[in-house]
């Protein structure tokens, strides 16, 4: 253990208090007046800025590993984290240690006082508090590159302070309605508020009606837009539990086979966004990266809680999957992967998630459901998830995670079956912790 270990724990404990439904407030206001106070300049950081609704942490992951491989001195910024904060603010690949941690934490707490006495100011909230830490630490640390990704929205979540060398938009779904709007256009709308001027966007497949919205806000500040679907091609050669074997064409040529250990028919798609980012920054910008490093970089790319394998007998996969779109692509993966096994699945939900439709994906891949509560102020009620199962035949039971976990291994040796457990990153790390599993 740390021996800043006690004394982290209680400063952290008063950035959580700054989590919530009603602490969010999108604006980049608040996230400025922090980093004026910390004396960080958020254009100083080089940096390639993703948004997206599903897959921006894994192509995150997939363009900062080759980043590194082709020897960079790169950063990561990613959220939520699984099981310590520290997972969030990474440089070379590993986690901000404790003690400049704790520096930080001190230090921004600061200026969180300094700026909150101004004219018409406010409080940060937690994001906008680590996201000011977060980029103190890389331009300390001097970093040559930094891949960033969005918390909630985009154009006006924190981290849409810089001017990025290139920015990247995954799939994007319909999600925080309330915060991003009720419709597509809204929500695409939101996201694509990451596009800047004169600067490249790669994007991946989209519904018709988010392409429009973003190719629409490209053209309206002169970005140019590239199709990671035309200018790379990723298909699966094989797929067992460690991972699955990938062919790769893109504009320049065909690939050996490469092995990316992340399952899912969305990770194929997800490489293919990382390649086309990576050639693009490469013949674009000037930056070296040898296309060695980017397959080295895949291959060596970890992302837990995504599609992921934990335990092999029984089978325990977890997966953070978290709205309809997610859940729709695990279910898709589960047709294949159980292989006629029955699935048993451990689900818990925040509470402003659609459970009926996560449910209703999940219902012809599940043979067993136990509904959990989370350890969260926003945890979704048992008896709201009770009855959304209920809605569409989804066989349930109420348990707690501990007694989920043991139930589930259990029924799962009895039956040949596997467990899967999704719904929430609050889940999958309490999951994570039953089953001693390490990140």
């Amino acid at each position: 253990m740390s021996k800043y270990a006690s004394i982290l724990d209680a400063k952290l404990t008063y950035l959580y208090s700054r989590v919530g439904s009603k602490a969010v407030k999108l604006g980049l206001d608040t996230t400025l007046a922090l980093m004026r106070a910390m004396e960080v300049d958020p254009l100083a950081l080089p940096c390639i800025h993703v948004a997206g609704t599903n897959g921006k942490g894994s192509v995150a992951a997939m363009i900062e590993a080759a980043l590194r491989e082709a020897g960079l001195r790169t950063a990561l910024y990613t959220s939520p984290h699984l099981i310590r904060f520290c997972e969030r603010i990474r440089v070379g690949g590993v986690p901000i240690p404790d003690g400049d941690l704790l520096r930080l934490l001190d230090e921004v707490e600061r200026a969180d006082e300094q700026q909150a006495d101004l004219p018409g100011a406010r409080q940060g909230t937690f994001f906008e508090l680590t996201t000011a830490l977060a980029f103190k630490w890389f331009l300390e640390q001097e970093v040559q590159l930094a891949v960033l990704e969005t918390g909630l929205g985009g154009r006006l979540d924190s981290t849409n302070v810089v001017q990025p060398l290139l920015s990247v938009l995954t799939h994007i779904g319909m999600e925080h309605a309330a915060l991003l709007g009720t419709t597509m256009e809204k929500v695409a709308g939101e996201k694509a508020g990451i596009i800047k001027p004169g600067r490249p966007l790669v994007v991946g497949r989209q519904s018709p009606v988010a392409m429009r919205t973003i190719e629409a806000a490209a053209r309206h500040v002169g970005a140019p837009v590239i199709h990671a679907g035309e200018r790379v091609s990723v298909k699966r050669v094989a797929q067992d539990m460690k991972g699955q074997t990938l062919a790769v064409e893109t504009a320049d040529s065909a690939w050996k086979p490469l092995h990316l250990p992340l399952l899912g028919d969305f990770q194929i798609g997800n490489c293919a966004i990382a390649i086309a980012a990576l050639e693009q920054m490469r013949e674009e910008l000037g930056i070296t990266i040898p296309p060695e490093a980017i397959r080295a970089g895949l291959e060596k790319t970890r992302w837990f809680g995504r599609c992921q394998v934990v335990k092999d007998d029984p089978v325990v996969l977890v997966d953070v999957a978290h709205n309809p779109d997610a859940v729709q692509a695990l279910a898709a993966f589960l047709k294949t992967f159980r292989a006629g096994r029955p699935v048993a699945l451990i689900c818990g939900l925040l509470a402003d998630k659609d459970a009926v439709s996560i449910f209703r994906q999940f219902k012809p891949v599940v043979d067993a459901c136990l509904l959990v509560p989370l350890d969260s102020e926003r945890n979704m009620p048992l008896e709201q998830l009770m009855a959304a199962a209920q809605s569409v035949h989804l066989p349930a039971a109420e348990s707690s995670i501990p007694e989920a976990v043991k139930n589930a291994l259990k029924w799962a040796k009895t039956n040949n079956g596997l467990v899967v457990a999704a719904g929430s990153f609050h889940l999958v790390s309490a999951v994570l912790y039953e089953l001693g599993v390490e990140i």
